[in-house]
């Protein structure tokens, strides 16, 4: 199995990549989330899964071990192929997977072409416990995770006053907990109370 392929990029689409490793053309398929991160004639590694059929050998290739992870979860399920976790991985981040898995969201699954209602019924049933258990996630923290442009903003700007990480994320997360309704100039002044 291969697991990773390192080389230039010789030629990208949306779809898919042909990497250059010591002078063979890999065509890796990949999601339009992957083709966001690679540069046209930069040296690359991609996360890979090989698919081996009777009339066709197939890689998928991901920016990052945790959309692999997600693109080989989304493939145990049945009625969905490569090709349709490619197009999920496509319309959602990996992390968005998780929390529309999590939260059982149907209606997002729904959404994507090629997934019906039983299908994304099926998904939900067999991939949310794996995810919760596999990523020690919580629904509760996905919830949080998702709901607020005000958290993304108001690290982005305490990472910019050169504060750690870490630290404003926690901090962040416990303003918009005890009030989920704070504005984000509320939420930065809070924040930097509390260093």
């Amino acid at each position: 199995m291969i697991s990773f392929i390192k080389g230039k990029v010789f030629d990208l689409t949306p779809t898919y990549v042909v990497l250059d490793n010591h002078d063979i053309g890999y065509h890796i398929a990949i999601s339009l989330n992957t083709y966001s991160k690679i540069k046209p004639d930069q040296s690359l590694l991609l996360y890979t899964v090989q698919i081996i059929r009777d009339d066709a050998h197939l890689l998928y290739g991901f920016f990052e071990p945790l959309e692999r992870e997600i693109f080989k979860l989304l493939i145990s399920v049945s009625g969905i192929g490569a090709n349709t976790a490619l197009l999920i991985l496509s319309a959602m981040t990996s992390k968005e997977v998780q929390q529309v898995i999590a939260n059982e969201d149907v209606n997002a699954l729904k959404s994507i072409k090629g997934i019906g209602t039983k299908t994304a019924q099926r998904a939900i049933i067999e991939l949310k416990d794996k995810i919760l258990k596999t990523y020690d996630i919580s629904p509760e923290r996905l919830v949080n995770s998702m709901a607020s442009p005000v958290k993304d903003e108001a690290l982005s700007a305490l990472e910019a006053l050169g504060f750690p990480k870490k630290r404003s994320e926690k901090i962040i997360e416990q303003i918009l907990k005890e009030n989920p309704e704070i504005s984000l100039e509320k939420t930065i002044k809070e924040a930097l109370k509390r260093f």
